[in-house]
């Protein structure tokens, strides 16, 4: 990959404009100290701001300049408080995910020494399936994927395909063989036996050429279960769009805290960087907001870019930073984010 990178920033709503330039103070501390190319940062509108500045959420302007960049940084947004005529339509996430086939959803989940998770261990990362499955507004060519023929009747559908499962299930077996080999494969194939199962069996055949891969499957229902009981057990799990999201959700507060739940939402050319979490408005502006997830949702951008050892930067100032004792809220600390984000970049420059 290229040694100097154009990245876009978009802040986006609630917290965002806090964790974000956070997120950017990180990013560009641990590239210096890697000895990289300083990042050409792009800021472009999205969310509450643009629609106000531009007439959209998700202006031309900005889709026009992120075909030309690298990657990006894509903050929480808001759109249930949108004016209607913007609420109706594709929020910023799904848009961006759906027009550019970021296909491949990566959510780690993994607990932080001396912090209190609720599952201690817990090492974990969902693959999800992004472009179909049972999100409806990902599952059409046009419209949202829901419908009502009646007043009184609403359906959504839910797609799945050979080609977007084998490609999701590629990129789960080629990250388990990274890391301890096991992977988990997520459905409702009792009861949704021509989708899930579709997926799962897809997902068995692709195992086939990853024999070193040890392989199980487990129902949703039961799945929620397990990762509370004993989810130090799993590795890396592959599901379809819905259930992947709410596992992954599940799995980051298991971890200790939504806060520190990162996130990449990629295709073969190009990837943005997503927090797990929401845009938490009761906290906006206030100094509250914890920006692991973000910073760390950074760190898997310059991890895909090739920067790997900024990106184990990044990772290992986190933790020396929580180590040492400055913690946010949701960690139980009373640190703001600036004084975290701050001892991120501390704790990065010691590191070299």
């Amino acid at each position: 990959m290229a040694d100097e990178y154009r990245l876009g920033v978009l802040s986006g709503d609630g917290i965002g404009p806090e964790i974000v330039p956070a997120t950017v103070q990180v990013l560009d501390a641990a590239v210096a100290a890697a000895g990289g190319a300083p990042i050409e940062w792009v800021p472009l509108p999205v969310g509450a701001e643009a629609i106000e500045t531009h007439g959209s959420a998700l202006p031309p302007i900005t889709l026009e300049t992120l075909e030309r960049l690298d990657g990006w940084l894509l903050g929480p947004h808001d759109s249930a408080s949108y004016p209607e005529e913007h609420r109706v339509q594709l929020n910023p996430s799904g848009f961006l995910r759906k027009h550019y086939d970021l296909f491949a959803n990566i959510r780690p989940a993994e607990a932080f020494e001396g912090t209190p998770a609720l599952v201690p261990g817990l090492d974990l990362v969902v693959v999800r399936e992004n472009t179909e499955g049972f999100y409806a507004d990902r599952s059409t060519y046009r419209g949202t994927g829901e419908y009502m023929p009646t007043a009184d009747v609403a359906i959504a559908m839910g797609i799945f395909t050979r080609p977007a499962i084998e490609r999701i299930a590629r990129q789960a077996f080629e990250l388990a063989m990274r890391r301890r080999k096991h992977l988990t494969i997520v459905h409702k194939a009792n009861v949704l036996r021509l989708t899930t199962g579709f997926f799962r069996d897809i997902c068995r055949e692709i195992a086939a050429d990853y024999p070193e891969v040890r392989v199980d499957d487990f129902h949703i229902d039961a799945m929620t279960v397990h990762l509370v009981r004993h989810g130090a057990d799993f590795d890396v799990l592959v599901t379809e769009n819905m259930f992947g999201d709410i596992l992954s959700d599940l799995a980051g507060e298991l971890a200790g805290s939504l806060g520190i739940a990162p996130s990449i939402n990629a295709s073969h050319q190009r990837a943005m960087a997503q927090a797990a979490h929401g845009s938490a408005p009761d906290i906006a502006g206030r100094n509250l907001a914890n920006p692991t997830a973000m910073i760390a949702s950074g760190a898997m951008l310059l991890d895909w870019l090739g920067s790997r050892r900024a990106a184990v930067l990044v990772d290992e100032g986190l933790r020396a930073a929580v180590a040492s004792g400055v913690r946010t809220a949701d960690l139980g600390g009373t640190a703001g984010t600036a004084e975290f984000t701050d001892a991120v970049v501390a704790s990065i420059n010691e590191l070299t």
